[in-house]
């Protein structure tokens, strides 16, 4: 039987009631971790929860609007009383907002768009990073985009919030160099997701991959073994 890769691990996925959220989480439960599933929507969670159960794999629901940004503090002293450690850390919540010219763009977007892409990730690295440091391989995956660097017209909030989640993610791993966290980015690429759909709604989703075809990059993140720090990785489409 081949050994799993994350057996005994505790991971937090955001985002984990759909799409890639809930690929990466049923993975990594898969491969041995218990995976504590972060969402706004119970539905979803529940959904997943019973895929991760019925795979032998164990998960804990944490219905979680990230918008709410109160509501995360907490997160990290609950989790040490519960586990004593965060193992692995996987920031995949994110919005893409409204695809209009920036003069055009209603302020309260904007600003939700950077409240769940930026401002929650930064608020979950202050809770979470005392639970990593307590793991002895403490990993963390921020989910960003080639939207980050493109300077797309009509793509204003979604790219700007993602540029500035790459800041904050590879900042964060400059002042965790020294200690046993690995922190990285990671760039899915185009996937098979309501993100996707929602901003190319003529495209067909058939000639996208699904969220299951990216997972085995997480894992490679996620391990104990990993030394990779500090960098963007890319997942590649299969050559036809």
């Amino acid at each position: 039987m081949t050994a799993k890769r994350l057996a005994g691990r505790i991971a937090l996925v955001t985002g984990a009631s759909r799409g890639i959220g809930a690929a990466v989480a049923m993975r990594f439960a898969a491969e041995g971790a218990h995976v504590i599933l972060v969402a706004r929507t119970v539905g979803g969670l529940e959904e997943v929860d019973d895929a991760v159960r019925a795979a032998g794999g164990n998960a804990t629901l944490v219905p979680l609007d990230l918008a709410d940004h109160d509501r995360i503090d907490p997160l990290g002293p609950q989790l040490l009383q519960r586990f004593g450690r965060l193992d692995i850390f996987v920031g995949n919540a994110g919005m893409l907002g409204d695809l209009t010219p920036l003069t055009h763009l209603d302020a309260r977007r904007w600003n939700e768009v950077m409240a769940i892409n930026v401002t929650a990730n930064w608020r979950l690295i202050r809770t979470l990073e005392p639970l990593l440091r307590l793991s002895d391989a403490g990993r963390a995956i921020l989910v960003t985009s080639g939207a980050a660097n493109m300077a797309l017209a009509y793509w204003g909030p979604y790219a700007v919030s993602k540029a500035a989640l790459e800041a904050l993610t590879r900042t964060w791993a400059a002042e965790l160099a020294k200690t046993k966290v690995r922190v990285n980015l990671l760039n899915p690429g185009p996937i098979r997701t309501a993100m996707r759909a929602q901003a190319f709604p003529g495209e067909d989703p058939a000639s996208l991959r699904p969220p299951e075809a990216i997972t085995d990059a997480f894992v490679e993140l996620a391990a104990p073994e990993c030394t990779r720090h500090g960098e963007i990785v890319r997942t590649q489409a299969p050559s036809t």
